[in-house]
């Protein structure tokens, strides 16, 4: 658990995605329930985050004018998804975001600059409306669901606002924080939470958050788009063989 913990720290500080690490790993757990290991995941989770987020904002300043309040409405929409998630299957959303992450990785295969230079798309309202819609409807996956909302986060500012791989990862760590949080909200007080594997974990997600972020902003944007590919291809691996095994039975 605390290796795994450790490699989803690294991963989530650099593309997002460690998720797709840690939670199947939680979920090996003899006993544990999913909405336990969805919520012992997320405080885990948040210990690394909150890490790569600081270490992220010290070393590249992202602006906090469009990060915060998308952090804020993402916390809402991660709040009322994990309200459902004791409610709904994962494998009703499962097939959607297996096309998603296949389109996100065409996308970005096929546009080679996506991502190298800041360009940005929109101004002043507009702007700030697109970026809370984004937060909404990611924080909402991530109370749901949750592995890869590092990863959707990065390809949305990116692909709707114009931010290079950067700052969009720095603004993706403030944001995934908020969205740790709000799930944990619900959690929390519904007693989901394993608090002494949890807390054992987060140490180890921190230590990965810390080096991770701190290679990512040394490396830049090359080193952050080929990681960010590797990732999306894990998670379209992972999630499309779960949409097999669950409707196919293979």
């Amino acid at each position: 658990m605390l290796l795994a913990a450790l490699a989803a720290g690294w991963i989530d500080a650099v593309v997002g995605g460690g998720g797709l690490l840690q939670l199947p790993a939680l979920l090996l757990v003899p006993g544990i329930t999913p909405v336990e290991a969805l919520a012992t995941n997320k405080l885990a989770s948040l210990f690394g985050t909150t890490t790569s987020a600081v270490t992220w904002y010290r070393r590249t300043h992202p602006d906090l004018r469009t990060a915060l309040p998308m952090a804020a409405i993402a916390f809402v929409g991660s709040f009322g998804g994990a309200n459902l998630a004791g409610l709904l299957p994962a494998s009703v959303f499962k097939p959607v975001i297996v096309v998603a992450l296949i389109g996100v990785g065409i996308v970005t295969v096929a546009r080679p600059a996506l991502g190298d230079d800041l360009s940005l798309r929109h101004q002043g309202r507009r702007h700030h409306l697109i970026a809370g819609g984004l937060g909404l409807v990611i924080g909402f996956y991530d109370g749901l669901i949750g592995p890869g909302t590092g990863t959707f986060l990065i390809i949305a500012l990116i692909t709707a606002l114009g931010y290079d791989f950067l700052l969009a990862s720095a603004k993706a760590k403030i944001v995934n924080v908020a969205t740790n949080l709000g799930a944990l909200a619900f959690f929390v007080p519904q007693g989901h939470v394993l608090w002494a594997l949890a807390l054992g974990m987060g140490l180890a997600n921190m230590t990965g958050g810390y080096l991770g972020s701190r290679m990512a902003v040394a490396r830049g944007n090359r080193f952050i788009r080929v990681a960010f590919l590797v990732v999306v291809g894990a998670l379209i691996l992972k999630v499309g063989s779960d949409v097999v095994r669950e409707y196919f039975g293979a």
